[in-house]
C-alpha cells in the first residue's frame, strides 16, 4: 500500500481523537467567541464542523487538488454562514486553525516514526500538510470576507429603507420624515422606497419634512425634485416642510422652482393648514 494511502488511513482512524483533543484543550473566555459557548447545541455543531474538516483535510494525501479543493471550499462556505462563527472575531478562528494544524503535525510525526520514513519523505508530508492548511485558512478568510460584506450591504439597505419610512397619518395622508445626511446613493434609495410605499399604501398626499436634514448638495436637491415630479405621476400631492435656509439657497442656485410645490415652514403648520382647508 502506498505511503500516502497509509497516512490517510492513519489520520482517518484518528480523526475523532484529533477533534476531541482539539476541543478539550480550547482555552477561551471571550463571551463573543463560539469557542467559549456553553450551549450544548452550539458545542455539538462546532465539534461536528471540526470533525468534518478533519475528514476533508485528510483527503489531501489521496486525492488530486481539483477533487479535494472544492470540498474544502464548500466546507468553508458552510461554516462562514454559521451565525456563531460570524460573531466570533476572525483572529480567534485563525488561532484555532493553527492549533488544529499543530495537532495534525504531531500525529503526522507519530506516523512517520511508525513508518520509519526517511527525512526527505517526512519533509514532503509536512510541507503538503502545511500548504493545505494555509490554503484552507486563505479560503476561509475569503469566504468570511464575502459573507461579512454581504451582511453589511444588507444591513445598509435595511437602514436606508428604515431611514425613509412613509408613515400613514390619517386616511390616505402620509409623512416622509427625512433625518441626517443625504448623499446621492441614499437619495436614490429614498426615491425608490417612497414611490413603492406610496403606491402600496395608496397615499394621495405626502408631507416631506426636511427639518432633520442640515445639508443637501446640488445632486441631492435635484433628486428631491425628481421625487416630487414622480409622485405627481402617481397622483400624489407633495408638501415640503422644514426647509432650512441652506437648502433653500441650494435650490435657488440650481434654478429649481418651488412655484408648483406646496411649502410650509414646519410640519405642524403644514398639517394644520391642510386640515383647515378641508374643514372649509
Amino acid at each position: 500500500m502506498p505511503a500516502n494511502k497509509r497516512l490517510y488511513d492513519y489520520l482517518s482512524q484518528h480523526a475523532e481523537e484529533i477533534s476531541s483533543t482539539w476541543y478539550q484543550n480550547i482555552d477561551e473566555n471571550d463571551p463573543n467567541s463560539i469557542y467559549a459557548s456553553t450551549d450544548p447545541v452550539i458545542i455539538e455543531n462546532l465539534k461536528r464542523q471540526n470533525l468534518a474538516f478533519n475528514h476533508h483535510i485528510n483527503r489531501i494525501f489521496i486525492d488530486e487538488e481539483h477533487i479535494y479543493l472544492p470540498a474544502l471550499k464548500n466546507w468553508a462556505f458552510q461554516v462562514t454562514q454559521d451565525q456563531e462563527h460570524l460573531k466570533t472575531p476572525i483572529h480567534y478562528i485563525i488561532r484555532e486553525f493553527v492549533r488544529v494544524r499543530d495537532l495534525y503535525l504531531t500525529y503526522v510525526k507519530a506516523f512517520i516514526r511508525q513508518e520509519e520514513a526517511n527525512c526527505e519523505s517526512a519533509e514532503d508530508i509536512s510541507h503538503t500538510l502545511m500548504k493545505a492548511f494555509d490554503l484552507v485558512i486563505h479560503i476561509f478568510i475569503e469566504e468570511m470576507y464575502k459573507n461579512t460584506n454581504n451582511q453589511l450591504q444588507a444591513q445598509k439597505e435595511m437602514i436606508n429603507e428604515l431611514s425613509s419610512p412613509v408613515i400613514v397619518l390619517f386616511h390616505n395622508v402620509a409623512l416622509l420624515p427625512l433625518i441626517g445626511t443625504i448623499d446621492t446613493a441614499r437619495a436614490k434609495m429614498i426615491i425608490e422606497n417612497t414611490l413603492a410605499q406610496c403606491a402600496a399604501k395608496k397615499v394621495t398626499h405626502l408631507y416631506i419634512d426636511l427639518s432633520g436634514v442640515a445639508i443637501i448638495d446640488t445632486m441631492v436637491a435635484q433628486q428631491l425634485f425628481h421625487l416630487i415630479d414622480a409622485l405627481k405621476l402617481l397622483g400624489v400631492k407633495s408638501t415640503l416642510s422644514g426647509i432650512r435656509p441652506e437648502i433653500a439657497q441650494t435650490a435657488i442656485h440650481l434654478g429649481l422652482s418651488f412655484e408648483d410645490i406646496s411649502v410650509r415652514s414646519t410640519l405642524a403648520s403644514a398639517i394644520a393648514s391642510d386640515l383647515k382647508l378641508k374643514k372649509v
